[in-house]
């Protein structure tokens, strides 16, 4: 072997180990979107009531739409959850959780700049604090800045291992 064949073999090998785990970070990026989103979901199902209480405890939509909003939420997360579980259409469940993603991190920034002290009802509970929201609410948005990543690689490349979608695109698709 001359030097230039060892240089395109190494080099050939190096693509091959990055692709593995740029794939590997993607898969584990779906499967964290899933588990987060499913168990949001799953627990604020439980108590829909709560639920919109705790939606309406933002002060962000009418009492009456935050109940509607509160019960409507954690079947979105459960539906997304399904999708990205299964890998099926995992760039618009990417869309969509990124969406529920900027739109709870806007949230509690909104509450937190208001002042208020509330549980951010992310994964059920909610209602009022009585001191220390801050630090929570600074945990929360770089918890859902840290999910927003996750989507954001997924929205820019949603192939990944164990994907119903690997199963139904075109062909000419699947390489991509």
């Amino acid at each position: 072997m001359d030097a230039s064949t060892t240089e395109v073999t190494t080099a050939a090998a190096v693509r091959a180990a990055s692709g593995h785990w740029a794939g590997a970070v993607r898969l584990a990026a779906r499967l964290l979107l899933t588990v987060v989103l499913a168990y949001a979901g799953l627990v604020k199902i439980g108590d829909l009531t709560e639920a919109g209480r705790t939606v309406a405890l933002y002060r962000i939509v009418p009492d009456d739409s935050a109940q509607l909003v509160g019960g409507v939420l954690p079947f979105v997360e459960v539906a997304l959850a399904l999708l990205l579980v299964a890998g099926l259409a995992t760039r618009a469940a990417a869309v969509g959780a990124a969406v529920l993603l900027v739109a709870y991190a806007a949230a509690i920034a909104s509450v937190w700049a208001r002042g208020m002290s509330i549980d951010c009802g992310c994964f059920g509970g909610g209602g009022t604090l009585s001191g220390g929201a801050a630090r929570g609410y600074a945990l929360d948005i770089a918890r859902d800045l840290v999910l927003l990543g996750a989507a954001a690689l997924l929205i820019r490349n949603p192939r990944t291992r164990y994907a119903l979608d690997s199963w139904v695109l075109d062909p000419k698709e699947r390489g991509a």
